[in-house]
């Protein structure tokens, strides 16, 4: 049985539909919550099989308010990849990927918008990811990706939604959100985007696709990270 780390840190966000697919499989998830009183993150990779970077809100990696953990996060990712250990992160985790695999973030607001990412070619996440489909993006900042990362699908503007580095994964979005995660996120914090409503409704006008697109965008992600 395969073990992930899964580092939360928000209330609100959390795997959401992922869930289901990951317990489907067997496949075991332990939360770390770093921002609740007595949180701890680990201190190495031992009894993992791979770690998973959830969104943090507001939180930036080089603007706005910068993550509290961002340091302990950026040794702990290094240390999974170093030991040939995948990594997915999802929104702020794609950004803290890509800087601890050596390239970097760069500034952009804070954002929260449902864009269809489609994919760059036909064998794109071994041939399971769907050519459209949409996803959840509330995160800010950006990520300025490694030498070598692949880009698997972009965005309308042509700007990277998920990237590939090695075994390791980065969607600028969350692929299993709920419009419920997105409402207690934005009651979370008082710093939030402009506009909530338009992308809430987008959201929820999106919630079957999502739901429809992550049965096979899942296949190909156990299958990348060597989780099955």
């Amino acid at each position: 049985m395969k073990t992930i780390c899964v580092i939360q840190h928000t209330e609100a966000e959390y795997l959401g539909l992922m869930e289901d697919h990951f317990e489907g499989r067997n496949i075991r998830f332990h939360y770390k919550r770093p921002f609740t009183s007595g949180g701890m993150l680990p201190t190495s990779v031992d009894g993992f099989d791979g770690m998973m970077l959830l969104g943090g809100g507001p939180y930036g990696v080089v603007s706005g308010h910068i993550l509290p953990s961002l340091g302990h996060e950026l040794r702990l990712t290094r240390a999974f990849l170093e030991a040939g250990l995948p990594v997915v992160g999802l929104e702020l985790g794609a950004v803290l990927l890509s800087t601890a695999a050596g390239g970097g973030a760069q500034e952009a607001p804070l954002r929260f918008e449902v864009p269809t990412a489609t994919a760059t070619r036909p064998d794109a996440l071994g041939g399971h990811m769907p050519a459209s489909f949409p996803m959840g993006c509330y995160l800010r900042d950006a990520p300025a990706l490694p030498e070598g990362a692949d880009i698997l699908a972009t965005g309308p503007d042509g700007a990277p939604l998920v990237f590939a580095i090695g075994e390791s994964l980065g969607f600028l979005g969350h692929p299993g959100m709920k419009r419920g995660m997105m409402e207690d996120l934005i009651m979370e914090f008082t710093d939030t985007p402009q506009d909530c409503v338009s992308p809430l409704q987008d959201l929820t006008n999106a919630q079957k696709e999502i739901g429809e697109s992550l049965t096979e965008l899942m296949v190909g992600l156990v299958k990348h990270a060597r989780w099955m």
